[in-house]
Formats: C-alpha cells, structure tokens, sequence
C-alpha cells in the first residue's frame, strides 16, 4: 500500500511532465495559428473552423465514451482486479470501433446536407469546405478509435509517453505550416490533408505504446456483455453533459455564422478557441495527472485523500489560470497585434471574455473528476447537463434581437457560474462534500487571491503607454503581485511550510553543485 506522500510526488512528477509537454505545445499553437491565419486567410480560417466545429458537435459521443473509459480502467486498477482489467479494455475498444464507424456514416449524411443548404460561405470555397469536412470526419474517427489506448497511459500514469507523443503530433502541425506555404495546392484542402495524416501517424504511436506495455491492452475484440452494459449506461448519462459542452461552443460557432456575421467572426471565435486551448491545457494537465488517484481513492474508499485532493486541485487549478490570465487580460490588444497580422473584429472582448470562462471551469475539474468516479451520474447529468444545454437557446434569443457577437460568451460566463453552485449541491449528496467547507475553503480563498492580486498591475497600467518595454514591465508586476497573492493570501500556514521547505532544498542542491565544481 502505497502512502499519500508517495502518491503526491507521482502527482508532482507527473505535472511536471505534462507541464513541459504544454509549454512547447503552446508555444507550437500560438505560432501555428499565426502563420494558418495567414497562409489561409480570413475567410478560410473561418470555414476551417465552422466545418471542424460541425464535426466536433460529433464529440458528444466521444467524449462521454472517453470519460467512461478512463473512469472504469482507473476503477479497475484501484480494486487490484487484473483479469477484469482486460476485459473492460477490449470491451471499451470494441464500442469505440463501432462508434468511430458509426460517427462516419451520420457525420457523412448531415455534413454535407449542412455545407451545401445552410452553412454561410461563398460559392468558389464550396468544394473546398467539402473536402475539408470530409478529411474533418477522417482525423476525428481516428481520434475516438486512439481513446482506449490514450486512457490506458492516463490510468497508468506514464505521463512521461503522453507528453512525447502529444509533442511529436505539436511538430507536425510545424512541418504541416512549412509544407502549406511551399504546396502550389489549394491550401485549405492541404491543410486538412496533412492534419489528417498527422492523427493517424499519432494514433498508430498511441496502439503501439500500449499494446508492448500493459497486459490488458490489446487488439482483442473479445466483447462481455454486461460490460457493455455499464459502460453504455455510463457514457449515455455521462453524455448530457458532454454534448451540453460541445453544443454550447459548437453550437455558438455555427450560430455566430448564421446570426452573427459569417466566417469572419467564425475566425475571432477561432482565435479566443485557440488562447482557450493553449491556456485551459495548463490546468487540464494538473487534473490529467490526478484524475487516477481521485478514481482509485474512491474505489478504494479513501474518501479523506479523494477530498484532500478536490478541495486541493480546484484551489491550484484557479491559481494556475490566474497567473497567466491576468497577464493576458491586462494587454490583450497587445498581445494580439504582436501575435497577428491582423486581428479580427471583436477578437479582443471574444479573448477576454474566454478567460474569465476557464478561470470559473477551472475550479470544476476534480469536482468533475469525483463525480464520474461514483458512477453514479445520472440526476448529476440531468440537473448539470440541462443546465448547460441552455446556452444555445439562450444564445440564439440574444444573437437574433441584439446581432452581437459578444453575447455568445457573456451567456457562457454566466451559465458556467451556475453549473458550478450546482456541481456543488449534486456532490453534496453523491460523496459527501461539505458545500459550506467549499465556500470557505475555496470560493473565498480564491476571490480574496484574485481581487490582491489584481489592484496594483490595474493601477500600474493605467500610467503606461502601449509597447514592448512597457508590455513586459506589466507582465512582470502582474506575475509578481499574482503570486505573492498565491503564497501569502492563498496558501496556508502549512502549505507555505511545505513550498519554504522544497526552496530550500532546492537552493541547497544548486549550492552544493557549485561547491562540487570549484
């Protein structure tokens, strides 16, 4: 039996790898966006965007099919039960070979039907959004076919594999940038092309990895009926809340092509979408790496760590976003016209407005992660998942009478706040959690963080003009303030000990190797 002072520093570990995976992955994206938007123009990068989107409304399936997955094998390998294991491996591979057939079929039927009836674009780029759309529905299916080897890593906690081969697919989309700008191609179509075989050289690493590592992962398509069963129940209930997600950003995009003003505004939403997925990564990696133990904790019945550790990763997590957001959100007009050549309109409230949505989602992410490992999600999904389906009706009243862009993210913003006082309720009966303690604990603590650490960068901005030098002197006071907010206003008594105590240490390592060396 491993103890919990074992089971952090394999957390620790494990951030620490996927941290290094994000940082490059970032940086790979923010390029890659630049040098696409470029190389393929507005309108382009928007039909790109809205066909994907489509596509992506798909992913209601995958994804409540990919959170089964990782909760059942997490699950397993916290009961010790080896042979059950592999059955609930090929049982999971098998569904997920149907569903990626399946998607391909419908996603084939009412792709096209959108594309040629509905779908805003002009007539000389509508074969080239059908062509898109069809290697769309190839790169995706590839996707739901790689899950069940994707969690089988995640549940084993080899973190170190994920990040090197999330890295490889980063340096694809390089080389992919490189090829489009030297391809006499329509670049649109090669685009999609070459994105599609970068999925499949990525999920060949994924099945190779798995099936030479662990004993449960294999090709078999050896199927147990009450298995499939349980995971379907599983992913079906789990699948409100799935498609409520996807449909709220989906769904937004293809409502703002429609109401909102077509492929151009489809390319500022793009944008936001891109700074969302480069800054989100950062706390999604915190949660990836604890997601088994909160799984395995609870299959244990060690319910104090399982709480130590929502209570502890939905504080972090709001950290995290805090540090980079507030740098961000203080110079975003900035930031934007040294990332583009050219910003589209309403890209700076799209931008901002994003950010204040991850930083309120961030604090979810372990409340998530306890409520699918109870298995135990059907009224959670119906009160949690309903309310998030109300983001496109709502959306679509406010978009059709106002026309404003910006009210798709507002009615985000707020919709998220509510889903997370419900989470709270829901879990309160599911596990137990103290909602008052929650509150106390984390609620406040966070908003006490983020009001110290906003106030002097605030100030400090208001006395400085717009440019590199001025740019960097915010983002260091920024970070500054943030973190001392973070230790002295976040962190308590203890914890401070803990993070005196590594510094020293650490301090203590790199003095000794200087003593070493003279």
């Amino acid at each position: 039996m491993q103890s919990s002072s074992q089971h952090n520093k394999r957390i620790a570990k494990n951030t620490l790898a996927l941290y290094v995976r994000m940082l490059l992955l970032m940086a790979i994206s923010l390029y890659t966006s630049r040098v696409v938007l470029k190389l393929l123009g507005v309108e382009d990068f928007g039909i790109y965007n809205i066909v994907g989107g489509f596509v992506a409304l798909f992913g209601v399936l995958s994804k409540s099919l990919s959170s089964a997955a990782s909760r059942f094998l997490n699950y397993e390998m916290g009961k010790g039960n080896r042979e059950r294991l592999s059955d609930v491996f090929s049982t999971i591979f098998v569904i997920h070979i149907l569903l990626a057939l399946f998607v391909a079929i419908i996603a084939e039927i009412a792709g096209i039907w959108f594309i040629t009836h509905k779908m805003v674009v002009s007539p000389d780029r509508l074969n080239a959004a059908i062509w898109v759309f069809h290697f769309s529905v190839l790169a995706f299916c590839l996707n739901i076919f790689t899950v069940p080897f994707n969690a089988a890593i995640i549940a084993h906690e080899r973190m170190t594999i994920y990040a090197y081969i999330s890295i490889f697919e980063g340096v694809g989309k390089l080389l992919i940038c490189y090829l489009i700008a030297i391809s006499p191609f329509d670049h649109l179509i090669f685009y999609a092309i070459l994105t599609a075989v970068v999925h499949i050289l990525v999920m060949g690493m994924y099945i190779r990895y798995s099936c030479k590592n662990f004993m449960e992962c294999s090709l078999n398509l050896h199927c147990n009926r009450e298995m499939v069963f349980n995971i379907s129940s599983f992913a079906g209930w789990n699948m409100i809340g799935s498609s409520a997600a996807i449909i709220a950003n989906q769904g937004g995009n293809i409502l703002l092509n429609l109401y909102g003003g077509g492929p151009v505004v489809n390319a500022a939403r793009a944008i936001s979408n891109q700074v969302q997925h480069a800054v989100q990564g950062f706390v999604e990696n915190f949660i990836v790496a604890l997601r088994p133990q909160i799984t395995q904790s609870y299959a244990k019945g060690n319910m104090d760590y399982l709480m130590t550790l929502v209570f502890y990763g939905s504080r972090f997590s709001f950290y995290l976003m805090l540090l980079l957001c507030v740098p961000i959100l203080l110079n975003t007009e900035y930031l934007l016209s040294l990332w583009l050549h050219r910003v589209p309109d309403h890209t700076i409230a799209f931008v901002q407005w994003t950010l204040v949505y991850i930083m309120i989602e961030s604090l979810s992410g372990t409340l998530i992660t306890a409520q699918l490992a109870t298995g135990r999600i059907r009224n959670y999904q119906i009160v949690v998942g309903g309310l998030q389906m109300m983001n496109l009706p709502i959306s679509y009243v406010f978009l059709y009478y106002t026309g404003l862009p910006e009210t798709v993210i507002y009615i985000l913003v707020v919709v998220s706040l509510c889903c997370l006082f419900a989470r709270l309720y829901m879990l309160h009966s599911l596990i137990h959690l103290e909602v008052l303690s929650f509150f106390r604990d984390v609620l406040i603590n966070i908003l006490a963080v983020a009001i110290a650490a906003c106030i002097i960068p605030f100030f400090i901005k208001q006395f400085l003009s717009v440019s590199f030098l001025n740019f960097c002197i915010l983002a260091a006071t920024s970070f500054l303030f943030t973190s001392l907010s973070i230790f002295f206003v976040g962190c308590n008594k203890k914890e401070r000990k803990v993070f005196y105590r590594k510094l020293m240490l650490v301090l203590k390592h790199f003095k000794n190797n200087d003593y070493d060396k003279g």
